[in-house]
């Protein structure tokens, strides 16, 4: 027996190594099932304290394993569990239009990036080689060159190669950003076994096995994640200017000459302040900021100011008009602030008192000021503000944004959706790059869902040095050009530590810490093409896939017991453990398992059984001209060496072809055909002639399933 140590060491070893690869597949399996478990008890419990404690314990015992266990499974493609299917496009030419400088853009530029957008949708050719062609064609004849549009930091070479080398440079790194914080975001949210690659120029397609929630992962895609925190300047200047786009307005729609004494430098004379002595103000270790808006379930139609004119007033411009003729006159007059509703504040903590515009004059009180409207005047609000002629009487170092969600007191109380908006500084004071650290967690006093953030060294100082230097300002903390919280700061801020609020649930705090640890994207991504692999169809393929591999393998394990006997037996284990190796060295290679590898593990059985047939029909023949068993053995495995060779060498180079050429469900299938030949190979020549060799040293006699007549039953001759 020691003899035959080294054969059945050649057996069972691949067999021990195989299950060790396959062992995270089984564990992945039993841990998210005992996952599932927890969850159904996080849900049942009464509180949200006691569902994380749930989930903490459950991470914490079992989260690692867990982890490792799917890094390192068998994975199984998006056909066999369902999921979500994306291609999605990165936004050049945005990329092309931020790379410019804001105060060069003009019409022709802006002509230029709009002919670019158009002729990207059904090209080929890179984007910044169709903005290159639009440029050539329409701004060059007008006498604009890239360096009116474009800076240049090597002023030893300022020339327009270096700004198209640099524009493609940012494109290539904007492709590659966005496909890394996709897998960071896509990881960090646990999507198993996700599949992500290039496609063409600018296009990235995602399989997302088991996703099922199609809004949550487009909002999760699509976030651009860019953190600003800016300051609030709801003063005198932005109710100045609301007041003039009235006037504009109102004198347009009446056909009357428009004024055209229109200062487009107007700026923030509040944002021109010297802040930098406050740095000196003593800090502190906690982080106290509260929003000062003590809101009153006061929500009225801002042209029901109107009303009030009835009552005798000198300054009424509305004197002796009915209350209805007087609300008509007012709409007309005021178009755009009446879309909103103004309140005024002398200072922070004084009583809000409500904004008439009928009223306003140049001068305007100096103070704070909220703006509030309701979710069917915002899309008209919003359209306005990104009218030219109108963004002319905004304070070019301000812009309007509005908060990210409802305010949820109404919500509640009125089922009206209002949202509060902002005059933020345009310039950020601090970007999201700073932030270390991201985690959702509960707010202990409100028990709200938040977001809390941890800052790099260099970010904590400058958040202390703006928090230090804007003591009873508001700070806007902005995402994507949405307004999430604007608090007042009511210390210095030193350590790093800040938290975002107004997230409606757990799930959109989860989401937010998974983008702001992502990072952010160099350029907008845009979804052109999802569709979802529902659970039905998941499932029918699975069962299609099983039950089609299945009788496969009974068929073929059938014809070789009945046509080849004992012989057959042991060809029938090697094709097991053929298989057994494709499985576990696709888990090895982290590769995944689709429709079409499953038809290349069919395929590859019957190229085992095919080596089969070639040995054992060769060893037939050796055994009819009288040679003894273990002699014809040798002979038939030898004589049908280089057939077997020929056409699995042959097949090997076209999955080759298939796998380099090829994208998805190609290469799926290609993989696991190049694997399964390789398995092939070494089970069909080495593994099924150690069965046979320790079959005949133990019962000195095998059947191939000859005729009777030609004795069936050999004995080999000592």
């Amino acid at each position: 027996m020691k003899k035959h140590l080294g054969k059945i060491a050649l057996i069972v070893l691949p067999i021990i190594a195989a299950l060790i690869l396959l062992f995270p597949t089984y564990n992945a399996s039993r841990l998210e099932k005992k996952e599932k478990e927890a969850f159904a008890r996080a849900e049942k419990a009464g509180n949200s304290v006691d569902s994380l404690k749930i989930m903490d314990d459950f991470y914490k015992m079992h989260g690692e394993d867990l982890a490792n266990a799917k890094k390192n499974r068998l994975k199984l493609g998006l056909d066999l569990r369902g999921g979500m299917y994306v291609t999605m496009e990165v936004d050049i030419v945005k990329l092309i239009e931020e790379s410019a400088q804001s105060e060069s853009i003009d019409e022709i530029f802006m002509e230029v990036l709009d002919k670019t957008a158009k002729d990207v949708v059904n090209s080929e050719e890179t984007a910044i080689n169709i903005f290159l062609k639009n440029f050539d064609a329409i701004a060059r004849p007008k006498g604009k060159t890239l360096l009116n549009y474009f800076e240049t930091t090597d002023f030893r070479d300022i020339s327009e190669k270096k700004i198209i080398d640099k524009l493609n440079e940012n494109a290539t790194q904007a492709i590659d950003q966005a496909q890394e914080v996709i897998r960071q975001r896509i990881d960090q949210y646990g999507v198993s076994e996700p599949n992500i690659q290039k496609s063409g120029a600018r296009r990235i397609v995602l399989e997302l096995p088991g996703v099922q929630n199609r809004s949550e992962m487009m909002h999760l895609l699509q976030t651009t994640a860019r953190l600003e925190f800016k300051l609030v300047r709801n003063n005198e200047n932005i109710v100045k200017a609301f007041s003039k786009i009235d006037k504009y307005l109102s004198r347009q729609a009446k056909g009357l000459k428009v004024e055209e004494e229109i200062d487009t430098t107007v700026v923030d004379t509040a944002a021109q302040k010297d802040v930098a002595s406050a740095a000196e103000e003593k800090a502190t270790d906690t982080e106290t900021v509260a929003d000062n808006t003590n809101l009153d379930t006061l929500q009225t139609d801002s042209a029901d100011v109107a009303k009030d004119t009835s009552k005798k007033d000198p300054d009424n411009p509305y004197e002796g008009l009915s209350e209805e003729e007087a609300r008509e006159r007012y709409l007309a007059d005021h178009p755009f602030t009446s879309l909103f509703s103004t309140f005024y504040f002398q200072g922070v903590g004084d009583q809000q008192q409500m904004v008439n515009f009928g009223y306003i004059t140049d001068e305007v009180p100096e103070g704070e000021y909220m703006f509030r409207i309701t979710k069917d005047s915002l899309n008209k609000f919003l359209f306005m503000l990104q009218r030219p002629d109108i963004k002319t009487f905004l304070p070019i170092d301000l812009e309007v944004a509005v908060d990210a969600k409802p305010d949820q007191r109404f919500l509640q109380q009125s089922n009206i959706e209002i949202f509060d908006f902002y005059a933020l500084k345009r310039e950020a004071e601090l970007t999201g790059d700073v932030i270390t650290d991201a985690k959702a967690t509960f707010d202990p006093t409100t028990n709200a869902p938040v977001v809390s953030m941890s800052m790099s060294a260099d970010g904590s100082e400058s958040w202390a040095r703006i928090t230090g230097a804007n003591l009873k300002k508001r700070i806007a903390i902005v995402l994507d050009g949405r307004v999430y919280s604007a608090p007042t700061v009511q210390n210095k801020i030193t350590g790093g530590n800040s938290q975002i609020t107004g997230m409606a649930n757990t799930d959109e705090a989860h989401l937010l810490e998974i983008v702001l640890k992502a990072g952010a994207l160099k350029a907008p991504v845009q979804i052109i093409e999802e569709r979802i692999v529902g659970p039905s169809l998941g499932e029918d393929s699975i069962q299609s896939g099983l039950w089609a591999s299945v009788i496969a393998v009974i068929f073929v394990v059938l014809f070789m017991i009945v046509y080849y006997s004992t012989a057959g037996v042991l060809a029938d284990i090697a094709i097991m453990m053929n298989v057994l190796l494709i499985l576990s060295v696709l888990a090895a290679l982290n590769g995944t398992l689709t429709l079409p590898g499953i038809a290349g593990i069919i395929l590859t059985v019957g190229m085992a059984i095919d080596a089969n047939v070639l040995i054992f029909e060769r060893i037939r023949e050796e055994l009819n001209r009288g040679r003894s068993i273990r002699s014809s053995v040798d002979d038939g495995f030898q004589k049908a060496l280089s057939a077997i060779l020929d056409s699995n060498i042959t097949t090997f180079i076209t999955g080759v072809i298939l796998y380099y050429f090829g994208s998805g469900p190609i290469q799926g299938f290609a993989l696991t055909l190049m694997i399964g030949i390789l398995g092939t190979l070494f089970t069909g020549i080495v593994i099924t002639k150690a069965l046979i060799e320790l079959s005949l040293a133990k019962s000195g006699s095998i059947s191939f399933g000859l005729p009777k007549n030609l004795n069936n039953e050999l004995k080999e001759i000592k």
